[in-house]
């Protein structure tokens, strides 16, 4: 079971990070071309489905999904603050291209990672890779941006660059690690003659879409705990000594649940072995045989549907302020456009 709150605690913190990232770096419509490698920065094809189409948890979305953000409507509102912090700088006579969104997906369209919320799930995709994701979703595409001199982040941030670390024992000490905000000092009131905005290019961009800094881990903090809960149901208890059974018969012996599994088949490298291969084939075999992942979805969307029912309020004010970013961001995409 500690196993399995860490699970959970990994889900929201991975639903934090990801919508931190879907406000601070930097897509287009169309391909842009890596001109290092000639590979697209932004290629919509390795983007993930919004709902499985293959595996076994193909047409499956869970109560909570309904209130999670989709990977495209986050790239969607980052770009369209990208755009606008760009034009803004432009304003201050500083010319600056930063990041296009979309460009390094993630392997699941939003944080309840359907795809392997309940272990790996994808026999297809099991045969080939094993229990690592496809290269496609490996490689990391780097977009280099130019150093911005101290009155260039004044502008954007509207605040001054952090201080960096004097020395290695600073550097241990935990500087690196420490929060954006702090070693910062309020930026100069002008540049160029123009008063800076609040909060610099970012802040203003925000206040443009309409973004509120609201707690991103509200939604994903639910949907771990529904999986703590639905790890306790009987019906799952069961579920998951039949798949472990299976398991031994095939002689994987001492596999408490699929997530056990899949800390055993994951390779240092990245690269799967032949034992990695037979061990996700087979997991996933055994998930077939015993219909576990039906099983852990249903009990688990139980669970969502009396969360949806007591935190109504918080999650449609969570879906509707979502909404008011999203069109701001595509009226503003749309004006670019012409």
């Amino acid at each position: 079971m500690k196993h399995i709150k860490r699970t959970a605690t990994a889900v929201a913190v991975a639903a934090s990070a990801l919508l931190v990232s879907a406000c601070s770096s930097g897509t287009s419509e169309h391909l842009t071309q890596n001109a290092a490698d000639g590979k697209p920065i932004v290629n919509k094809e390795n983007w993930p489905q919004k709902i499985p189409t293959s595996g076994l948890t193909k047409g499956l979305s869970l109560p909570l999904e309904a209130y999670m953000a989709s990977y495209e409507d986050q790239v969607t509102v980052e770009q369209a603050a990208n755009d606008l912090q760009q034009s803004c700088m432009k304003d201050y006579g500083i010319d600056v291209t930063l990041p296009r969104a979309g460009a390094n997906p993630p392997p699941s369209d939003n944080d309840a990672n359907i795809e392997r919320r309940y272990g790996i799930t994808d026999r297809a995709a099991a045969e080939k890779y094993g229990y690592e994701l496809p290269p496609a979703l490996q490689e990391h595409t780097k977009q280099p941006m130019r150093d911005l001199s101290d009155v260039e982040v004044e502008v954007l941030t509207g605040h001054t660059k952090p201080e960096q670390p004097k020395s290695p024992k600073e550097v241990k000490a935990g500087a690196l690690i420490s929060a954006p905000s702090q070693g910062t000092k309020p930026a100069r009131a002008e540049y160029n003659g123009k008063k800076l905005k609040t909060g610099g290019c970012i802040g203003w961009s925000k206040d443009q879409l309409g973004v509120k800094d609201a707690d991103p881990t509200f939604v994903a903090q639910l949907a771990g705990d529904s999986l703590v809960q639905s790890m306790k149901d009987d019906k799952v208890i069961k579920a998951i000594a039949a798949w472990s059974s299976c398991m031994g018969g095939k002689g994987h012996a001492g596999l408490a649940d699929p997530y056990k599994a899949m800390d055993q088949g994951v390779t240092n490298d990245g690269k799967p072995s032949q034992e990695s291969i037979a061990l996700a084939v087979d997991d996933i075999d055994c998930k077939q045989q015993t219909d576990l992942v039906k099983i852990w979805f249903d009990v688990e969307s139980a669970i969502q549907d009396k969360q949806i029912a007591d935190n109504k309020t918080q999650l449609t004010d969570v879906k509707d302020q979502r909404g008011k970013e999203i069109t701001a961001a595509r009226k503003e995409t749309a004006a670019n456009a012409q």
